[in-house]
């Protein structure tokens, strides 16, 4: 019998995360142009989030001395790759790849094995939440021109990175546990741990009451959102042949709507969907969701492939 979607996502999220975290501690280095939260911060990490070196080229693209320079060349470089990357796996990075996805869906097995129940977030709530990663983008590409500027101290050069519980979180898996602790070099370092300790410990509380929390906030996602237009691979649904059951809705650990009440577009590549595929897995009408890739189904919904999912619960 062919291998699930759903097992095939969890071997593939467990081989990423042991590749991004530990894979420099054999040589390997897939660079700083990741499209998934691999942090620089991991000693020994494999490769990290783009993020990081989109600040501090930003922050030195500001400068006279930036211009024509190989450092610059590389920028865009690492910034086409980025691109590339994202064109050809585009959601698929935060639902198979991320290392901090893999750690929220360890805490949503943590809290289901516990009996804990699971917190929903009101439509308006994660509506008006969903608009801070895009607060947060722009934080962290706007302030580090003022940096490069003389504005603000060089403490502020990686505004994000600064606050970003995967600084904290992900460097335990290491041993390492310095970026728990307060920074009291000075005021601005000082202030920026604290922020980051409290930032932990609510995202904490809320990845493990909530699925997929923190990607609720992740700016990297919503950066990843504003390249869709390029995307290949794209979540499609054939409108005419939903039946309404709601399953997608139920399944998704987003809280998608989007996928349910589509009624008319086929495209439904939204903004909260990371191509996880749970919704085309529990579908049980057949081509109704899939995964396109150029306009061919890498694999679609079917009536004989939800029941086998029902079957094994």
């Amino acid at each position: 019998m062919a291998i699930k979607v759903s097992t095939l996502r969890i071997w593939v999220q467990h081989l990423s995360f042991a590749v991004l975290m530990y894979g420099g501690r054999l040589g390997l280095n897939l660079g700083p142009a990741l499209p998934c939260f691999a942090c620089p911060y991991v000693a020994g990490c494999g490769g990290y989030c783009y993020l990081m070196g989109l600040q501090g080229y930003i922050g030195f693209g500001m400068s006279a001395a930036a211009v024509g320079s190989s450092l610059m060349l590389n920028a865009l470089g690492w910034l086409a790759l980025f691109v590339l990357m994202v064109s050809v796996f585009g959601k698929a990075w935060c639902g198979w790849v991320c290392p901090f996805g893999l750690l929220q869906d360890w805490l949503t097995a943590l809290r289901e094995k516990s009996g804990a129940r699971a917190r929903l977030l009101p439509v308006k709530t994660k509506k008006r939440l969903a608009s801070i990663k895009y607060l947060l983008l722009s934080y962290l590409v706007l302030v580090p021109p003022l940096v490069s500027a003389g504005i603000l101290p060089p403490d502020f050069s990686l505004p994000f990175c600064s606050i970003c519980p995967g600084k904290s979180i992900l460097p335990l898996f290491t041993l390492e546990t310095r970026y728990l602790g307060l920074d009291l070099n000075n005021n601005v370092t000082y202030g920026f741990s604290m922020a980051l300790l409290l930032i932990t410990g609510l995202m904490l509380v809320g990845m493990f009451f909530k699925k997929r929390f923190f990607c609720v906030f992740c700016p990297l996602l919503a950066l990843i959102h504003l390249i869709k237009p390029l995307t290949l691979l794209r979540l499609v649904k054939e409108p005419s042949g939903c039946t309404g059951c709601g399953n997608c809705r139920r399944v998704c650990p987003m809280d998608n709507e989007a996928v349910y009440r589509e009624r008319i577009n086929a495209d439904v590549q939204t903004e909260e969907c990371l191509d996880c595929l749970k919704c085309a897995e529990a579908c049980p009408s057949d081509r109704v969701l899939g995964l396109n890739f150029l306009g061919h189904r890498l694999f679609t919904s079917s009536r004989d492939y939800a029941s086998g999912i029902k079957d094994k619960k």
